[in-house]
Formats: C-alpha cells, structure tokens, sequence
C-alpha cells in the first residue's frame, strides 16, 4: 500500500506537536503518561492558580487540576493530583505556603506516617502557613497604603533627579554621572584632610575640651554660688524697686505732686513761651539799640519801638 505525500506530512506534523507536547510537560517536571492520583482539600480563600506547584520536603511531585469555589460551604475547593509513586497517610495535612516573595504560592504534603495510606478521592485536611500569607487578607490595605506612599515617593524622587538633570540624553546623564563623580572624591578627601587635621591636632584638642570641661565645673561653681548667695532675694528686691518706680511714674502721668503738675499744667508751659519769647525780644532790642540801654541813668528817655519785621529777619 503507497502511502501519499499528504498523509506522511500529517504524520509527521502531528508527532511533531506530540513530541513538543511531551518535552514541554517534561521539562516542567510532568509526565502526561503516569497514572497521577488525585486528591482534594479545601481552604477559607484562594490564594492559589493552576500553575502553583504540589510539593513534598521541597520537592514538585504533582500539580494542581481544578480550582472551585463551594457554594454550599463557602469555601476554596482545591483538586490536586500526585505521582503514584507517593504514599502518604491519610492524616497528613495539606500546607498552603509561599514559595517566595515573587513567586506565589504552593502546596505541600507534610506527611504525619500515621494511620493508613490515603487513596485516590480522599479528602485531606488543610492548614495555611503561618507568615505573609496569613497576614494578607488583615494587613492587605495597609501594604498597599505603604506601596502607594513608597511609589509616590520614587515618582517625587524620579522628578527631581529629572528636573537636576537639565540634559536627557546620555552624554548629558554621563557628564552628570561625572560631575557627581568628582564632587564625591572632593568630599572623600576632604574627610580625609579633616581626619589629617584632627590626627595633627589631636592634644590640642584634648587640651581645649578639657578647657571647656574645667569652664563647665567653674560655672556650676558660680551658680552654686549665686544660689547661697540669696539671688531670687535680689531679684524680687529689684522687682520691688520696679513696681516703685513704676508707681512714681504712673503718679508723674497723672498729675500728682508737684513735679505732676509743672509737667501737666499747660498754664507753666504757656507761660515760659510767652517769657521766651520776651527775653528774645529784649536780647534782639539790645542788638538794635545798644545806646538805649547806656543810658538808662540819664534824664533822657529813650522810647522803645518793637523791631520790624525786617530787623528780626536781617538778626535771624
């Protein structure tokens, strides 16, 4: 029987799709031809896909076949199958746990070797690890509070490096780079001129904190001093001196006493102007007419005639 060309290369496709069938789930640590056995067990929540691993002391030995939620219990139903090379006692219990920070979760069989072998369609009893994925379903808002203040803070960061860096292309980052390059060095070695000058210095600056120390103990000394030396009588001494004068002045403002009244009576004040102003006008007569005032013995009077207006400006 000849065989024609068609059917040979829908042969040979088909084994193609089988081999790649076959080595994918190999390299994935599955063999599609092993009879597995399947279990179930259920959880409060999911926490796990179909790609998370079924493991036992570390090591993959089986994979998860269908998630379902149960309406009548209100739980995760979780169907997962084995190798049928694995024994394990029925009382075992089913761990849910991360396998890495990244890296989602897993089960794992913790095998109790008590009681008898379990056997395909058994039930087995669950329990979540202890850690993050407890803590999840309570602490979920405030992680990712925390994540959306940490990627606020990056994006603030990530704008503020932007707007230093006025040149975004890669020369202009390389120079930046350079330039923060240099400015470090300059700080090390002047930490390193600070350590020199230190190391230098060293008795001097012993000698000058001991200085400060022995400036400490003689101001607790004078303040200790000050202390016997009754300095809160002296000062209330002084706040009483204070509200006296105080008082003296407030008496002045008022009016009281003699001083009071020469500064408040408008009457003193009005009179010395109007003897100011006389006493200029004598001084200026004088100036005017010095005869006048030589002969003030004689028989002849001389009669006095105010300064005009332009003698007082011509004096002035």
């Amino acid at each position: 029987m000849k065989i024609s060309r068609e059917v040979k290369a829908a042969v040979l496709v088909i084994s193609g799709i089988l081999l790649f069938i076959y080595l994918f789930n190999f390299l994935k640590g599955e063999n599609i031809f092993a009879d597995e056995v399947e279990f179930y067990t259920e959880f409060e929540y999911n926490a796990l896909n179909m790609s998370s691993p079924v493991t036992i002391k570390g090591n993959q030995i089986g994979k998860i076949e269908k998630i379902k939620y149960d309406f009548e219990s209100g739980k995760t139903r979780v169907e997962f199958s084995v190798d049928p090379k694995l024994k394990f006692s029925k009382s075992s219990v089913i761990r849910l746990y991360e396998t890495g920070l990244m890296g989602g979760n897993g089960l794992a069989i913790i095998d109790s070797n008590e009681g008898p072998i379990a056997q395909k369609g058994d039930f087995i009893q669950s329990e979540v690890e202890k850690g993050l994925i407890s803590s999840l379903s309570g602490n979920f808002s405030e992680i990712s509070t925390d994540l959306d203040k940490t990627i606020r803070s990056a994006d603030t960061l990530l704008l503020s490096l932007t707007s230093v860096v006025n040149d975004a292309s890669p020369e202009g980052l390389k120079a930046t780079i350079s330039e923060l390059n240099r400015t470090l060095k300059s700080f090390k070695n002047l930490s390193y001129s600070i350590n020199d000058v230190v190391k230098q210095n060293d008795e001097k600056i012993a000698a000058t904190l001991e200085s400060i120390q022995k400036a400490s103990e003689n101001f607790s000394a004078l303040s200790e001093d000050l202390k016997k030396a009754e300095l809160s009588k002296a000062v209330a001494s002084f706040d009483e001196t204070l509200q006296k004068f105080n008082s003296v002045l407030s008496g002045l403002e008022q009016g009281q006493g003699s001083m009071g009244k020469l500064l408040k009576d408008d009457k003193l004040y009005n009179n010395l102007e109007a003897v100011s102003k006389e006493m200029e006008l004598l001084i200026l007569d004088i100036k005017l007419h010095p005869a006048r005032y030589r002969r003030i013995l004689s028989k002849r009077e001389i009669p006095y005639e105010p300064p005009t207006e332009e003698q007082i400006n011509e004096k002035n």
